[in-house]
């Protein structure tokens, strides 16, 4: 069985991540080939988009939201994600049991005694009137009942697992500083929530597994996993299995692939990106050693935005007043500052609608 390398796992990443090459895909496409991207941060998508699209503008993805063709919602790990309606509503059903767990886990004490499927009925009788209101709103309409859980507690049950939501712009639009509104997906869509199938087949779960691998292969179980959270997974990947193609990590990891996905040669120049906070790149694998060292994988997780340098996190970056400032995570040299100055002028001057093209690089450690 061949063995990638993590040089070639990382340029398999970069290709399928659209990170190796900027690409003219339209926006909605991006998104749906990504598997929806992580955005509790509401701003952190542009700047994801904006290293993977080329000529990207941020009133592109404005109107997809705006017009209902993407979605914000509680979806992949409990995280706010940008989807597109569509997987917003073919993925829900599948994810609602680890939505719901990953609450009552987090908040079992606070919670302890209540009647899940009494508080969401409860809650969808509210919602009902089509009327968009924030978590706290929600919570208020239901204090009578439920006077006792900790109010955090009882909305965060209702709008990221009981209900499936959707927040509303001008949450998550270029530049708006807006809090979040909820209103039903359903209501929001216009189309309902796809249910699980009765047979107990995994449809959703296998769909989930080639999407996946198109966009982050190859990988393990385990990364998989990682990036979505869900149970029950093992039986969706041998489904699919005799669709997939195998190798193994230098660890001896079984890695499954897409057979006609993208895997470039190892030595393809990788150019400088600049990532936002949790991107996909870095989020969606357990082992995230392919593109970021140990010694740094915490940041991935930490919200730091990082900049990747030959294809690895080499440098965590920040943005104020106009300017793009670079804190190198290790020794760059003279060609690869040169390139990341160049990358962070056109990031600054995307970011501050061409007011300033200025980019400072803090000294290399050590």
């Amino acid at each position: 069985m061949t063995v990638l390398d993590s040089r070639a796992l990382n340029r398999a990443t970069l290709a399928r991540q659209f990170l190796l090459d900027r690409t003219d895909t339209p926006v909605l496409d991006v998104v749906a080939h990504l598997c929806g991207m992580q955005a509790q941060e509401p701003q952190e998508p542009f700047a994801g988009l904006w290293s993977r699209v080329r000529a990207f503008h941020p009133a592109t993805l404005d109107g997809l939201l705006t017009g209902r063709h993407v979605v914000r919602t509680h979806l992949m790990r409990r995280t706010v994600h940008l989807v597109t309606a569509g997987d917003a509503l073919a993925w829900r059903a599948r994810h609602d049991a680890m939505l719901r767990q990953r609450v009552l886990t987090t908040y079992r004490r606070e919670l302890a005694g209540l009647d899940p499927d009494e508080v969401a009925a409860a809650g969808r009788e509210v919602m009902a009137d089509g009327r968009p209101r924030t978590m706290a709103e929600l919570v208020d309409a239901l204090a009578d009942r439920w006077p006792a859980p900790p109010r955090r507690a009882l909305g965060e049950l209702l709008v990221a697992a009981l209900i499936p939501m959707a927040q509303l712009p001008p949450r998550g639009l270029w530049r708006a500083k807006a809090g979040v509104r909820n209103v039903p997906l359903a209501t929001w869509l216009g189309r309902d929530v796809t249910p699980l199938p009765p047979d107990g087949s995994d449809q959703a779960g296998q769909a989930l597994v080639r999407r996946y691998l198109a966009a982050y292969g190859p990988a393990a179980s385990a990364d998989l996993r990682a990036w979505c959270g869900l149970a029950g997974l093992p039986a969706a990947v041998e489904a699919v299995r005799g669709e997939l193609i195998a190798f193994r990590d230098e660890r001896g990891r079984l890695l499954l692939d897409l057979p006609g996905a993208p895997r470039p040669d190892p030595d393809t120049p990788a150019p400088v990106r600049f990532l936002p906070a949790f991107d996909n790149a870095l989020l969606g694998y357990h082992d995230r050693s392919r593109i970021v060292d140990d010694a740094h994988r915490g940041l991935s997780v930490a919200g730091a935005r990082v900049v990747l340098v030959d294809g690895r996190v080499a440098a965590t970056w920040t943005v104020t007043a106009g300017t793009v400032t670079v804190t190198p995570l290790r020794r760059l040299s003279r060609s690869d500052r040169a390139a990341v100055a160049d990358e962070g002028r056109s990031l600054a001057s995307f970011l501050s609608d061409g007011d300033s093209d200025r980019v400072q690089i803090d000294p290399s450690p050590g």
